[in-house]
């Protein structure tokens, strides 16, 4: 028996969250789709649960009435209850992803990070907010994570749209292969691109890579005339010296004046996303609190007109 109904075959992603009515990742209203995985494990990372391309359980302590009721659903043993009668979440086993123990809990304390999404379906969700994209200027970003891990998916994404008139951005860490990063810019107006430590050294104490591979992609997108705004995470006696800074104004000067360079975003050291770390069976490794004020950050923003960049401080 033939079957005349062609089976259109997509490509999926793995990705962690939808965040619609953005105002802060590129111009206009925007759609943030977050991508699953990323090679850097920053200390201060905001969004933890985009870290490993897996399912995972996020476990809310506090609202756990130790009921046992997902001990007896979960296939693979993450769910049990101690000796004390308390529930304990092993996050050291992987989560199949069947959503099982998030169906049958009542008070609402599990939740499973992660969804796979084809490019038709993220496309339709995209698009339920086109108005809003041409009115504002607005459109999609994709992040993370570290979208580049999924490239292939990323550049078919965002030519899907393209075709329909979307306006497109990424944010990036830049710490991917160069070729990854050409096949995604294609299809892409604007790069949001991370400049989180100038320095190799401290990059990689703070990240976990060295940043060579992330300054040589960011100048050939600058030399390739592709459209990029520098995104530049500050905290307080890590990256915020005059020092630092000049050599972040040294390393960008000979593009300042290209039309594709589109100036220098500084976001502010926030904890938005530490009760997550506790959530995951994880530890948030800043202790103190590197949170410049408001004086600081005009300090900074006013070193970096001295040299005529564009610069805004972004405040969530």
């Amino acid at each position: 028996m033939s079957n005349n109904k062609a089976t259109k075959i997509e490509r999926k992603a793995f990705i962690f969250n939808i965040q619609k009515y953005n105002m802060y990742d590129g111009p206009g209203v925007r759609t943030l789709v977050f991508f699953k995985g990323c090679p850097l494990r920053c200390k201060w990372c905001s969004n933890p649960e985009g870290l490993e391309r897996k399912y995972q359980v996020m476990f809310k302590r506090g609202l756990c009435i130790d009921c046992g009721a997902c001990v007896s659903v979960c296939p693979v043993g993450i769910h049990t209850i101690n000796n004390e009668g308390k529930h304990v979440v092993n996050h050291s086993i992987d989560c199949l992803g069947c959503s099982k123990c998030e169906e049958v809990c009542k008070e609402s304390a599990l939740s499973i990070v992660g969804d796979i999404k084809t490019v038709s379906e993220l496309l339709e969700i995209i698009e339920e907010d086109k108005d809003f994209y041409d009115v504002s200027g607005g459109g999609v970003t994709l992040g993370g994570g570290e979208v580049t891990m999924q490239a292939e998916f990323a550049a078919n994404l965002l030519m899907a749209c393209k075709q329909e008139g979307i306006n497109t951005a990424i944010e990036t860490c830049g710490y991917a292969k160069l070729e990854s990063i050409l096949k995604i810019a294609e299809f892409t107006d604007l790069f949001l691109y991370d400049l989180k430590h100038i320095d190799s050294d401290m990059h990689y104490k703070l990240t976990g890579v060295r940043n060579e591979r992330i300054l040589k992609n960011l100048k050939e997108l600058l030399r390739r005339r592709y459209n990029v705004k520098i995104r530049m995470p500050l905290l307080k006696g890590v990256n915020d010296s005059q020092d630092d800074i000049k050599r972040v104004i040294d390393f960008l000067m000979p593009y300042r004046d290209y039309k594709n360079f589109k100036g220098i975003d500084l976001l502010p050291y926030h904890k938005l996303g530490v009760n997550k770390y506790k959530q995951l069976g994880m530890e948030y490794q800043i202790k103190e609190d590197p949170k410049l004020s408001n004086y600081e950050l005009e300090i900074i923003e006013s070193w970096i007109k001295e040299y005529d960049f564009p610069v805004s401080i972004i405040r969530h």
